[in-house]
C-alpha cells in the first residue's frame, strides 16, 4: 500500500514538471478600461454604463375623482446657492444639457409667451436663440481694406443664473398622500448694457419636464455625498427635490406673482406662508 502511494506520488510530481507553466502577462491582462479600439484613454478605472443602462420609471397612473385638491406653483432656481451649485457645473452645466437637447430635437421646448406649453419652437428657433450675430468691422492686413464680418456669439452658461420650475402640488385620495409633480423648466437669461450692467432676465423658453425625463437619466450630476461610484442623475435631483428654491408666484384669480402686489421683505414671507398652507392642508386633514 505505502509502496502504491510513493508510486503515485512519483507519478504526479513527473506530471507536473513536465505541464509547462504560464505566467501571467500584466500586458495581456483586459480590463473595462483598457479597450484597445478605444479613440482616447479613458479618463476612469472603468466605463461608466449603469446611467445609460437606467430606466426611467413612468409616473403611477392617476384618476381625476382621485385628486382631492391641487395647486399650480411656481419656483425660482437660483444656481448661485450652495446646494444648487451642480447646475452650474462647468463640465456641464444644466442649461447646456437643455439647449443641446433642443437644438438637437431630442425635446420640444415651447415659447414663453406663456406657460401652458402652447407654441413649440423649432430647432432653429431655439438655436437662434441660443447665439446672437453681430457685424464687426476689419482691416484686411495686406490692403488695409475695410471688411464687414458677422460674427455668432454663443451665450455663456453663466449668464444663465437662474431657473423657473412649474409644478403641480396634489393629494392624492386614494394614498391619501400630498404628492408633487414638476410640469416645466425655462432658463433665465441675464440681459446686461452696453458696459456690461445687468438689466433684466429674460425667460428662454419652457421644456415640458416629463418629456425630459429620458435624456436627463442619462446626464450625471455632480455627487454632493462625495461618493462618485454612487451614480445620480438630474432625474434622480429633481424627483428627490434635491435643490433649493423660493415660491414667486402660485394660481391665483388675477394671475399676478408675489412681486406684483409686495415688495422687499413680504415676498419672501408671502411665499413662506404658501408653503406652510400646503404642509399644513395635508396635516389637517389627519383626525386623532
Amino acid at each position: 500500500m505505502r509502496l502504491a502511494l510513493k508510486l503515485l506520488s512519483i507519478c504526479l510530481l513527473l506530471f507536473c514538471a513536465a505541464v509547462p507553466t504560464f505566467a501571467q502577462d500584466p500586458t495581456g491582462i483586459m480590463t473595462e478600461a483598457s479597450d484597445p479600439d478605444a479613440e482616447r484613454p479613458l479618463d476612469d478605472i472603468v466605463e461608466s454604463k449603469i446611467n445609460f443602462e437606467k430606466r426611467v420609471l413612468p409616473y403611477e397612473p392617476l384618476r381625476e375623482a382621485d385628486i382631492f385638491w391641487k395647486k399650480r406653483i411656481w419656483r425660482v432656481i437660483d444656481t448661485r446657492e450652495k446646494m444648487n451649485l451642480p447646475f452650474a457645473y462647468p463640465e456641464r452645466p444644466f442649461f447646456e444639457i437643455l439647449m443641446e437637447a433642443a437644438v438637437n430635437g431630442d425635446i420640444t421646448v415651447y415659447s414663453t409667451e406663456n406657460d401652458k406649453f402652447e407654441n413649440p419652437l423649432t430647432p432653429e428657433e431655439v438655436a437662434s436663440k441660443g447665439a446672437s450675430v453681430d457685424t464687426v468691422i476689419t482691416f484686411d492686413p495686406e490692403t488695409y481694406e475695410e471688411q464687414i464680418e458677422v460674427v455668432r456669439n454663443d451665450i455663456n452658461y453663466e449668464d444663465v443664473k437662474r431657473f423657473r420650475i412649474k409644478e403641480m402640488w396634489y393629494f392624492d385620495e386614494e394614498s391619501s398622500v400630498m404628492k408633487v409633480r414638476i410640469l416645466g423648466v425655462a432658463p433665465l437669461l441675464d440681459v446686461n448694457d452696453e458696459n456690461g450692467n445687468w438689466k433684466y432676465e429674460l425667460p428662454m423658453f419652457w421644456a415640458y419636464y416629463p418629456d425630459c425625463r429620458e435624456i436627463l437619466a442619462r446626464e450625471p450630476v455632480f455627487n454632493f455625498a462625495g461618493n462618485d461610484a454612487s451614480p445620480t442623475t438630474w432625474e434622480d435631483l429633481f424627483e428627490m427635490r434635491f435643490f433649493s428654491s423660493y415660491i414667486y408666484k402660485e394660481s391665483n384669480v388675477k394671475n399676478e406673482r408675489l412681486q406684483d402686489y409686495l415688495s422687499g421683505v413680504d415676498i419672501l414671507l408671502e411665499a413662506d406662508k404658501i408653503k406652510s398652507e400646503i404642509f399644513n392642508f395635508e396635516h389637517d386633514l389627519w383626525s386623532y
